[in-house]
């Protein structure tokens, strides 16, 4: 930190403001992070953590029944020597490892008084008066809610990288650079990359949750993800039926026989895919499909995993029609009240299976109690997509 202050900064202390002034020195101290990320490698980081902690919150929003909100994140570097003007104050460490899909490890560091908060509504508490030494339960609370956060950003990874991405149970300690208490906890590398969220948990925290990557690390998941763009985005290759002048002004195809192909009329089909690239003399044969009507004896094991599904219960109502009322209406309504819906009499009524419409019906009596006959009904995969 510089000797000298400024008045603007001199009245941020005084205000109890010290964390801005100690966050403005500490990032004249961090290395340039363009001497290690390019700036399209600065934003696939920040692409891999939105999506991955876009995820996470609206599983941390389900555990905590509050409104969950992670911002953009900010990337930016720390050098292991600066950890403790990084983080001054004692916070949560929470220790992440990939056990498939990658190798390396990730810290995440949040605030004492954050997790306090998610603790104390992890145990049943409205999180606005929590205690403020974190003991052995809170930090399991704690514990469990990064469990559930980082498995959904690996089921996220999964999908951007296209492969099975896993994760070991988080380990959780106390974070205290000044004392080496936690220290254990960071891996011993020189330079990480910090990728620093905004952190909204209704209106009880609005502060930031700090992820630490080692750089080679970080490096890894952005070339990974760029790869995987490239080989989406790799053009297909051209036919080489171009034509190309001559010097006495013909036109000249660079293959013979897509000379032979442009003659042939269009009734006729073209046996020659494949030869334009060069391919002349290969062995070209059609497609084989698979005739799928005789394969209805399923494999036992797959017949077990059907049967298993096939025992799932569903909710299946009848909807006979519906309307729309005013509060005042509905204020007015009592005992012999008629409420007339938008169907007519004698017209089919709605069958839902989990609130989806499948099908149709009239309503017939079976001994005493009412049924549906079934007069219009969606085709299996119509059914099945509905039920999605």
């Amino acid at each position: 930190m510089s000797e000298m202050l400024s008045q603007e900064e001199i009245d941020a202390l005084l205000n109890g403001e010290e964390d801005k002034v100690l966050e403005k020195h500490i990032g004249e101290m961090k290395p340039p992070i363009s001497q290690y990320l390019s700036t399209i490698e600065q934003d696939a980081l920040g692409e891999i953590g939105n999506i991955c902690f876009g995820s996470s919150a609206t599983a941390l929003s389900t555990l905590l029944n509050q409104k969950v909100e992670i911002t953009t994140p900010t990337i930016s570097l720390v050098e292991n020597a600066n950890l403790e003007d990084e983080f001054p104050q004692p916070h949560v460490a929470i220790r992440v490892s990939f056990t498939e899909g990658f190798s390396g490890v990730n810290l995440f560091i949040i605030k004492n008084s954050d997790a306090a908060i998610i603790a104390d509504l992890m145990l049943g508490g409205d999180g606005r008066s929590p205690e403020a030494d974190l003991n052995e339960i809170h930090l399991s609370a704690v514990q469990e809610a990064m469990n559930q956060m980082m498995g959904s950003a690996a089921t996220s990874m999964s999908t951007i990288f296209n492969k099975r991405v896993d994760i070991s149970p988080p380990s959780i300690n106390i974070l205290d650079v000044n004392s080496g208490e936690g220290k254990e906890y960071i891996p011993e590398e020189e330079i990480f990359v910090k990728v620093s969220f905004q952190l909204k948990v209704g209106e009880l925290i609005d502060s930031n949750i700090m992820q630490l990557l080692p750089i080679h690390f970080a490096k890894d998941f952005v070339n990974e993800l760029l790869q995987v763009d490239d080989v989406v985005e790799e053009p297909a290759p051209t036919a080489t039926n171009v034509p190309s002048s001559r010097p006495n002004g013909q036109m000249n195809y660079t293959n013979e026989p897509e000379r032979e192909r442009a003659n042939t009329p269009r009734s006729q089909p073209n046996n020659h895919f494949g030869e334009s690239f060069g391919s002349e003399g290969a062995n070209i044969q059609s497609a084989a499909f698979s005739n799928f009507e005789q394969q209805t004896v399923l494999p036992p094991q797959e017949q077990q995993n059907l049967d298993m599904l096939l025992d799932i219960p569903l909710k299946v109502s009848v909807e006979l029609g519906r309307t729309q009322k005013t509060i005042k209406e509905i204020l007015e309504m009592g005992s012999g009240s008629i409420v007339e819906l938008d169907k007519l009499a004698g017209e089919p009524v709605d069958i839902h299976v989990n609130d989806k419409l499948i099908a149709k019906g009239e309503v017939v009596v079976i001994d005493e109690n009412f049924g549906v006959r079934v007069t219009d009904i969606l085709s299996q995969s119509e059914r099945i997509k509905k039920l999605r």
